[in-house]
């Protein structure tokens, strides 16, 4: 039976360990739809709780990259700390907005010289701290190369000593198989099924999308039965990444 991973019980120990002081993190919103509005929602409760002010800005529908750019600039006069709620519409110049945040204020992590983890990537490290997982030696596979989850979860698991490989949209899930950790962050509802899966397989997804207006993971949940370790979706890497975002803020602060 997995070792299914409470993310909520995560968070709650980690925003123990953050400071009462009073920040201001901004966040740009582009794309209106209801993942991204329960995402929101979700941080903005999180900042309530810690007496964080967050700031909010809203692009207009049709905007150009230069209006997402100059939000940008103006939340970095006015915050300690930005979040570009990506997706962006797709007119605007990703690249460009983020490499307009300045990176003492890049809590994701996502601009072109950042200085804190991308908080997906925190999450997952401390997944594998409380589940006493020995990275070193094993091999990973990373599904998906996003900014967010798939690139910083690769780089990590390559830190701690794992031999990783990246699968994309085109792979097959053949290597899966073979994997002692899997971390999933395709962002494609019941991807992968636990035939795709070796017995004992740590299994992390941080894949997240809409399906009859909730929100499911990249595994389904049958996973659970072969997967020695076992994340949730909800409930399981979200609500630490979202934990992770503020302790990135504080100690951008410092």
């Amino acid at each position: 039976m997995a070792n299914v991973i409470n993310g909520k019980k995560i968070a709650e120990d980690v925003y123990a360990c953050l400071p009462k002081k009073h920040l201001k993190l901004g966040i740009l919103v582009g794309e209106k739809n209801s993942v991204i509005d329960s995402f929101v929602r979700i941080k903005e409760r999180a900042a309530e709780r810690l007496g964080v002010e967050l700031v909010r800005e809203e692009l207009a529908e049709g905007a150009a990259t230069a209006s997402a750019v100059a939000a940008v600039h103006a939340l970095a006069e006015k915050t300690d700390g930005i979040i570009v709620q990506l997706p962006l519409p797709s007119q605007i110049s990703v690249e460009e907005v983020l490499s307009a945040i300045p990176a003492n204020k890049d809590v994701d992590g996502i601009s072109f010289a950042p200085i804190v983890r991308p908080p997906v990537a925190e999450a997952v490290k401390e997944i594998l701290e409380s589940a006493n997982v020995e990275v070193k030696g094993k091999r990973a596979v990373v599904v998906g190369s996003g900014r967010l989850v798939g690139k910083p979860c690769a780089s990590l698991l390559q830190e701690l000593g794992a031999t990783v490989r990246i699968l994309t949209r085109n792979d097959l899930l053949d290597a899966l198989r073979d994997a002692d950790i899997v971390v999933l962050g395709a962002g494609e509802p019941g991807l992968v099924q636990p035939q795709h899966l070796k017995n004992g397989v740590i299994l992390i997804d941080a894949g997240t999308s809409e399906t009859g207006g909730k929100v499911k993971g990249d595994a389904d949940s049958a996973c659970a039965e072969v997967a020695s370790v076992f994340t949730p979706v909800p409930g399981g890497v979200g609500p630490i990444a979202v934990a992770m975002i503020f302790k990135n803020l504080f100690d951008l602060a410092k």
